[in-house]
């Protein structure tokens, strides 16, 4: 990404703060710090004119996440995308944040570099899960033994195109390598994502691939599909079994 990226960061741990922002400023980010969500609020300070893409990043662990102050939030920095940043992997409350608007929960275990990479693809307008996502999916029943379906794939009605969509977006592939890799547009492979969604009732990509995986589907295609270029980074499908890694999503 050619431009900065500007985080505004709520934490309440003044060594934690201080230690992401240097992190963060040592890799072109504008960092402005706060020590809990009211001073978030009341501050209104103009991260070097707020050109480029904006960020705030939430220590979960100073602030309890909920509809109320998510909304002030938002208000106050209504371009700036939702990030939460937590000490362990609760799936609970990532499902909480992602439903409050977030598009990234990152565990405070990653690695400096993937945070930044987490954080550019945030960024980006790129919906982005943590890695301990796959062992909480794997534990789960609905991912490790025979399913008594109620409502089957066939039955949603789903077209050969639209279950080639599907397969994608359980590997967690952007429209940008879907398009590539079924060799149609992006303003198609957008159309059709957005039927997929419809036909299955769902609200986003995220669910529509979890409700994929716990269905018996798997990603990947039969068909050999083009080459994609060099600027294009893919999942491999057999490190991408049924959500079993994390995954990015673009908006549809």
């Amino acid at each position: 990404m050619a431009y900065p990226v500007n985080v505004r960061l709520l934490c309440g741990n003044a060594i934690v703060r201080e230690g992401l922002s240097r992190i963060l400023m040592e890799r072109d980010f504008r960092v402005a710090q706060y020590p809990n969500m009211a001073a978030a609020l009341q501050r209104t300070e103009v991260l070097e004119e707020d050109t480029g893409p904006s960020l705030l990043l939430i220590d979960h662990a100073t602030e309890e996440l909920d509809s109320e102050s998510i909304s002030a939030l938002q208000r106050r920095f209504p371009s700036s995308y939702l990030v939460l940043l937590s000490d362990r992997f609760d799936f609970q409350i990532m499902l909480k944040a992602f439903r409050l608007g977030a598009l990234g929960y990152i565990v405070k275990e990653i690695a400096c570099d993937r945070l930044i990479a987490t954080l550019r693809l945030v960024a980006m307008g790129e919906r982005v899960l943590p890695p301990q996502l796959a062992d909480e999916l794997q534990s789960r029943p609905s991912l490790s033994e025979p399913l008594e379906i109620e409502r089957p794939v066939d039955a949603t009605c789903l077209s050969d195109r639209e279950m080639e969509i599907l397969r994608w977006l359980i590997m967690g592939c952007p429209n940008k390598v879907i398009s590539k890799r079924m060799n149609i547009s992006e303003a198609t492979v957008k159309v059709h994502v957005k039927a997929v969604l419809r036909k299955l009732r769902v609200k986003n990509r995220t669910q529509a691939a979890i409700w994929a995986a716990n269905h018996g589907m798997r990603g990947g295609v039969v068909e050999a599909a083009p080459e994609v270029p060099a600027d294009v980074t893919i999942p491999h499908p057999a490190q991408l079994p049924a959500l079993e890694r994390a995954a990015s999503y673009s908006h549809v």
